[in-house]
């Protein structure tokens, strides 16, 4: 089932891989255009972020390969799990995440799906540039190292 978060945030999904292979820049919350037997499905935590990305077309912004699995009651009205769903944005922060792709060649990762306090379906993406091999060392040495310094700490006490 889906986590409830502290601040009236109910989470459906996550990309966990996302902070590890990219640095993000800047994040945005973007409102999803949903079927209702995705919302059904969402409402039970049947959703993955693991292979999603988003991409421009036609001057609107799409989320791409977010599975969400079929609504078991769903019957004929049904949806495809992995269909194109667009993501709501204001027209100016269209344009800045365009000119960002565009020009800077970012890319734009969903971070997190969730349900805000008002029971809309949010999704949190970001501007991100990939890490190279270097960087991804870089992070698990500090993230080692984080977790030593812990264990000595409570050894200490």
């Amino acid at each position: 089932m889906a986590a409830q978060k502290n601040d009236g945030r109910k989470l459906v999904a996550q990309n966990r891989k996302a902070r590890y292979n990219y640095h993000i820049a800047e994040r945005f919350e973007a409102g999803i255009a949903l079927t209702g037997t995705e919302v059904k499905s969402l409402r039970q935590g049947r959703a993955s972020m693991g292979e999603a990305y988003a991409v421009e077309r036609g001057g609107e912004i799409f989320l791409i390969n977010a599975h969400i699995a079929e609504y078991g009651a769903g019957g004929c009205f049904n949806h495809a799990p992995t269909r194109a769903r667009k993501l709501l944005l204001k027209k100016r922060e269209i344009s800045k995440l365009i000119g960002n792709i565009k020009r800077s060649g970012m890319s734009l990762i969903p971070l997190s799906l969730y349900f805000n306090e008002r029971g809309r379906a949010k999704v949190e993406i970001a501007l991100a540039s990939g890490k190279r091999k270097f960087d991804k060392r870089q992070t698990e040495k500090e993230r080692d190292w984080k977790r030593s310094k812990q264990r000595l700490m409570r050894a200490d006490n």
